[in-house]
């Protein structure tokens, strides 16, 4: 027997709409980051050691805690997106807390200013890092290493050690206050509203603009990026001053809850970085997104929760974050062969 011409047209005809669905599907439903499903099964163990956990104000509580972190690994994707690290985030975090506590002596009349202070602060860091980075061609490792160092240095040389001073209360209402009466949940943390901005704000900006998409094109490869015309100069000095931006929403953020503290930003770099190499970034450059990245900071939040629940040290809370840098790298490099 042989098929009709009618029954060819029809076939093709259904082929074609079935494949039209299915991109009409992915378009519309994006596929869920991995990250987020392990996200699912962590905060599954946290909920049966501690049932409490999965209640609004214990959630609230949670992504409260979470948000320092979220903006800074936010921050720190548009860095490694474009092929390199920012490791002066977290001392950066400590000066602009320092900074707002010893300036503004828990004067809320001084806050707004103080804020553009350490706006101004994170704009001079992340323009020396990136000019530093990209005109002098040092390695953003040891750019960045440096700028922690004379920034630690400088705190502690303005303090002696010991800060001083006090933090006004209109300030720290960003990351310590809550919202009341909102619909279903109840209360919602200021932080928590801020963290939504961040985010709606860096998705728009590296996955739907220009400067986005020669970011990305700048990290999968600078010479060719240079050839399509792309200033890498501006491009990677940009993601150094959105990253350096990022730390001090960040600090404000974290003022709110902890308060002054002379270490008040020590290990958020490292954190930040797991985040979003948890989130499936590649080191090299190149690749990332704001959702997985997200994923990645609440997972590594949840993970600090859960070893916390079960009374480890946290020693062994740092041993856990280096093998997950460890394993994630691993895995990103395995799924770059394999997609080359």
């Amino acid at each position: 027997m042989t098929e009709t011409g009618t029954e060819r047209v029809s076939a093709h005809d259904a082929n074609a709409a079935t494949s039209g669905w299915r991109r009409l599907r992915i378009r519309v439903i994006p596929p869920i980051p991995p990250i987020w499903l392990v996200l699912t099964a962590v905060a599954a163990i946290v909920v049966w050691r501690d049932p409490l956990f999965a209640e609004p104000a214990s959630l609230a509580a949670f992504l409260k805690r979470s948000a320092p972190l979220l903006v800074l690994a936010l921050g720190q994707l548009f860095v490694i997106v474009a092929g390199e690290f920012d490791l002066s985030v977290g001392a950066l975090m400590t000066a602009c807390v320092v900074i707002a506590a010893r300036v503004g002596e828990g004067d809320p009349n001084r806050t707004w200013w103080i804020i553009l202070l350490l706006v101004g602060l994170g704009l001079l860091v992340g323009l020396v890092n990136g000019v530093v980075t990209v005109l002098l061609r040092v390695p953003s490792f040891i750019t960045t290493l440096g700028a922690m160092f004379v920034l630690s240095g400088a705190v502690f040389l303005w303090t002696g050690g010991s800060p001083t001073g006090a933090l006004a209360e209109n300030l720290r209402q960003f990351g310590r206050s809550t919202m009341t009466g909102v619909p279903l949940l109840g209360s919602l943390p200021y932080a928590v509203l801020v963290v939504v901005v961040v985010a709606v704000l860096a998705t728009v900006l590296l996955h739907h603009t220009r400067f986005g998409h020669q970011l990305f094109a700048v990290g999968g490869g600078v010479r060719a990026a240079m050839l399509s015309g792309v200033d890498v100069w501006r491009i990677r000095t940009a993601g150094f001053v959105i990253s350096a931006l990022s730390a001090v929403v960040a600090a404000v953020l974290l003022a709110g809850f902890a308060g002054l503290s002379a270490d008040a930003g020590a290990g958020y770099e490292f954190q930040a970085i797991t985040a979003v190499v948890l989130g499936g970034a590649v080191l090299g450059g190149g690749r990332g997104t704001t959702a997985a990245t997200m994923g990645g900071a609440l997972t590594l939040q949840a993970l600090f929760t859960l070893l916390n629940l079960f009374g480890y040290a946290k020693p062994l809370r740092d041993s856990a974050e280096g093998l997950l840098i460890i394993a994630a790298g691993a895995y990103t490099a395995y799924r770059t062969r394999r997609s080359g």
